[in-house]
């Protein structure tokens, strides 16, 4: 039996032509759980359709990637909702991929937030609670993924909800524990090589080293990999398969 155990999980159905030449299935032969975008930030109902169908060919675990609805920025930017509009509008989203999954035979797993959002819950109790509350009117059984260490993980708890820390393969982390901002350079982890030995820091030793050279304890059970991260199903494939040497059990969440 291995000593350690990671999900992987990936924001997948945020681009059309991703599902048409294959890559966010090559993708997701790689993973344990796929975040599904719900149309805050990017897809529809045919792209959540063809998503959820291919993560249960795949024995994936589905999950809802909700956002901001704001697409022309795909969902990166702050917004001005108050803590009302989010909770209806990530109810939305959640309940339309929920719709979708049931007419093919389907349950979803979890919930992760996507981009601005989902820094927001770090931050802001009210934004993360909105979000809480909007799964709760859905499925409170669903399982909510905040960044490790966050306080949205405690205060997701607090309402009774389940959680699972996540960490990041292809981000690179700040001294404080923040990911590095993409508008600067070395934000993202593109080479697959890099990204898998960050993974197995993480899985295994429970550290980053950060951009500074420090290094980070980090507590996660899942571990992400961005679909529109350059080379996404080349990294996958790499973290996996030096999950799996190192002695690491990859698996979905439960």
């Amino acid at each position: 039996m291995a000593d350690f155990c990671i999900d992987i999980n990936a924001d997948l159905g945020e681009f059309e032509a991703s599902l048409v030449d294959g890559t966010d299935f090559e993708l997701m032969r790689y993973i344990t759980s796929a975040n599904v975008a719900c149309g805050g930030h990017a897809g529809n109902e045919q792209t959540m359709r063809q998503t959820l169908a291919a993560a249960r060919k795949l024995n994936v675990a589905a999950g809802a990637h909700p956002s901001y609805p704001d697409r022309v920025n795909f969902g990166r930017l702050a917004s001005p909702l108050s803590p009302a509009e989010i909770e209806d509008s990530v109810t939305q989203q959640i309940a339309a991929l929920v719709s979708i999954a049931k007419s093919l035979d389907m349950e979803l797993v979890h919930v992760k937030a996507h981009g601005a959002l989902y820094h927001a819950a770090n931050t802001s109790r009210e934004a993360a609670l909105a979000i809480g509350h909007a799964v709760k009117a859905i499925h409170p059984g669903l399982i909510m993924i905040g960044q490790a260490a966050s306080p949205a993980l405690e205060w997701w708890q607090s309402m009774g909800l389940r959680t699972a820390s996540e960490a990041f393969a292809d981000r690179a982390y700040e001294p404080d524990g923040t990911l590095r901002k993409r508008t600067l350079p070395g934000a993202l982890i593109d080479d697959p090589v890099r990204a898998a030995q960050q993974a197995v820091d993480i899985a295994v030793r429970h550290r980053v080293v950060t951009v500074s050279g420090s290094e980070l304890n980090v507590e996660a059970s899942t571990i992400c990999i961005h679909s529109d991260t350059p080379g996404s199903a080349a990294i996958a494939r790499e973290v996996h398969r030096q999950l799996k040497a190192a002695g690491v059990l990859v698996q979905r969440l439960c």
